[in-house]
């Protein structure tokens, strides 16, 4: 004679409440990942939205201007040096960090001039103060023969340009790309700097 099994009412009631239990666990811990992505998304777009560092230009002046006429060959040797103080602003609630560069003086288009800028990090809503000096590479500038002509009309058209590349890491990894572009008006006959205009970029 067969004797068939029957469960419990207690038993089937305690897997029921288990299921259900259970079942609301995973609803609450869903409930919590979306307010947590929620709220990663609201801080992502409010606190901590990432906000362009800007690279300033404070000022520009000119050191040890030399100018000496070469007339047999229509040759002009220029010596100067370029001081900029430069001041870096990152905005954002985390450090921006920057790769290695170089600072460029420029000549219509030609680089005559360099300075390294070493990597280095901004703290969160700090201003990060840079002061180089550009020396001019006379050797680069005597087959220009553009430079002859505009020395003699006395004014002289020179260029900086300064670019910081890097990141920002908030909720993830976002590059940066910020610079400055200043144009140079020398007065050559009074051996100063006439005007100068600046123009600032800032990518993401």
């Amino acid at each position: 004679m067969d004797v068939e099994d029957h469960k419990s009412p207690t038993s089937m009631s305690n897997r029921s409440s288990n299921k259900k239990r259970a079942r609301n666990c995973c609803f609450i811990c869903l409930a919590l990942l979306l307010l947590l992505g929620l709220l990663l998304l609201i801080l992502g777009l409010t606190v901590f939205k990432t906000k362009k560092p800007v690279t300033t230009v404070d000022a520009v002046s000119l050191d040890d201007l030399d100018i000496s006429f070469d007339i047999a060959r229509l040759q002009v040797h220029l010596n100067v040096t370029v001081k900029a103080d430069l001041s870096v602003q990152n905005p954002n609630r985390v450090s921006f960090k920057y790769d290695t560069t170089s600072a460029l003086l420029q000549y219509k288009g030609q680089v005559i001039g360099d300075a390294p800028l070493l990597a280095s990090k901004i703290g969160s809503r700090q201003t990060h103060p840079m002061n180089i000096s550009l020396t001019v590479m006379a050797d680069r500038l005597l087959s220009d023969s553009s430079l002859y002509s505009d020395v003699m009309a006395g004014a002289l058209h020179l260029t900086t340009y300064v670019k910081l590349s890097g990141v920002v890491h908030l909720l993830f990894k976002i590059r940066v790309k910020t610079s400055s572009t200043c144009d140079l008006f020398i007065d050559v006959l009074n051996r100063r700097l006439l005007n100068q205009t600046c123009h600032y970029k800032t990518k993401l």
